[in-house]
């Protein structure tokens, strides 16, 4: 049955491709049939994120010696460990930001395809039981109309296959931008924001999905209630991260 709704999966993908060609997520170009990556021509403007990067975060270092950056040098996370596809240069920040509010939730399949490709050896090593994203309140998810953590971790499910937990966790307050904030408002606007969902999580790996990775706020806050949960351990994935000191 799931190989038939696999096939069935990929005919429609087919038939919309066909409909909407597939665009890069950077220019904008119409890619090639079948391209799931950014287009050649961008691949050389924006940063992937490479080695050295923090073994924490997965920020971008720029000394080989460093293991990790000067903010988790600093602060006790409450996740095991992270990873990020991109640098959030000017590119980056413009390609999320109509992923998010412009309505290109076909983006997600291209993120998530490009963070397999550098990626997957590393991710199936944390061996995790389920992936959640970071969920948006009711009222934002009301005015968006979709979240986009919640497309790209449809798009790693599906290739990863690793269960994705929907509902895992809800955010019941409705919280302030945090790029507005400096760090110690971003913690307190996070503060009591997230309750987890109907779900036994005892003992299980989960890898927490977002769209930007800025100092982490979000991520902890939420790795806080999964830990009060029982849960073993709490890595991340995100489509871009800020540059390590």
């Amino acid at each position: 049955m799931q190989k038939y709704t696999r096939i069935l999966e990929n005919l429609k993908e087919e038939l919309i491709g066909i409909i909407y060609p597939r665009t890069c997520p950077i220019c904008g170009e119409i890619l090639q049939k079948n391209n799931l990556q950014v287009c050649n021509a961008c691949k050389k403007k924006i940063k992937y994120i490479k080695e050295p990067a923090c073994k924490k975060c997965g920020k971008q270092l720029q000394v080989e010696e460093q293991e990790c950056c000067f903010d988790c040098l600093k602060k006790e996370h409450n996740f095991t460990k992270g990873i990020a596809l991109y640098c959030h240069d000017e590119w980056i920040r413009k390609s999320i930001y109509k992923f998010k509010y412009s309505n290109k939730r076909e983006y997600a399949k291209i993120y998530a395809n490009e963070i397999i490709l550098r990626y997957r050896s590393k991710i199936e090593e944390w061996n995790a039981d389920y992936l959640i994203p970071i969920p948006l309140h009711k009222s934002k998810l009301r005015a968006r109309g979709y979240n986009q953590a919640e497309d790209l971790s449809r798009e790693l499910s599906k290739e990863l296959l690793i269960p994705m937990l929907k509902n895992g966790v809800y955010r019941i307050k409705k919280t302030l931008p945090q790029k507005e904030l400096n760090d110690k408002q971003r913690i307190n606007n996070l503060e009591k924001a997230f309750k987890i969902g109907n779900i036994d999580v005892k003992s299980k790996r989960v890898i927490l999905i977002d769209d930007i990775y800025t100092t982490g706020a979000t991520i902890d806050s939420v790795a806080e209630v999964l830990i009060q949960s029982g849960v073993k351990d709490i890595y991340f994935i995100t489509i871009s991260i800020g540059e390590g000191l």
